[in-house]
């Protein structure tokens, strides 16, 4: 398993990840955390992906928000090959400091599969709500 560390640094002339926010961060094992997408202006939920220190450094500073694929074992800019990008326009911590929750203006789908987000396509139901 690949972990942070192994991964490209960032380069010496690109500032890292503002140490403040690096030493609250709570990384699994892998050095990732889980990081939400939501639409900023709706609050859909829209995707899970998933950041280490310098996506996020990429994400706080670009304004467009950048992931660590696990699959690939590369960077990924939202957007870049598929066109639905995503703007950030907030980013904030859990109360545990191992979530990030990226609020943005979602262009186009938000899921690889083209639905607008990755959670419409099989909605489990409840105990609850089939009762009702």
């Amino acid at each position: 398993m690949e972990t942070m560390s192994s991964r490209a640094t960032t380069p010496d002339t690109t500032p890292a990840l503002d140490p403040a926010i690096a030493a609250r961060l709570k990384r699994g094992a892998d050095g990732l955390v889980p990081a939400i997408a939501q639409q900023y202006d709706t609050g859909e939920v829209l995707m899970l992906g998933w950041m280490d220190d310098e996506a996020l450094r990429r994400t706080l500073t670009t304004g467009r928000c950048t992931y660590w694929s696990r699959s690939r074992q590369e960077y990924w800019v939202k957007g870049d090959t598929s066109g639905h990008v995503q703007h950030v326009k907030s980013v904030a911590l859990d109360c545990d400091a191992d979530t990030v929750l990226v609020r943005v203006d979602q262009v186009g789908a938000a899921c690889h599969t083209g639905d607008r987000t990755c959670f419409d396509a099989d909605v489990l139901t409840t105990r609850d709500a089939r009762d009702q």
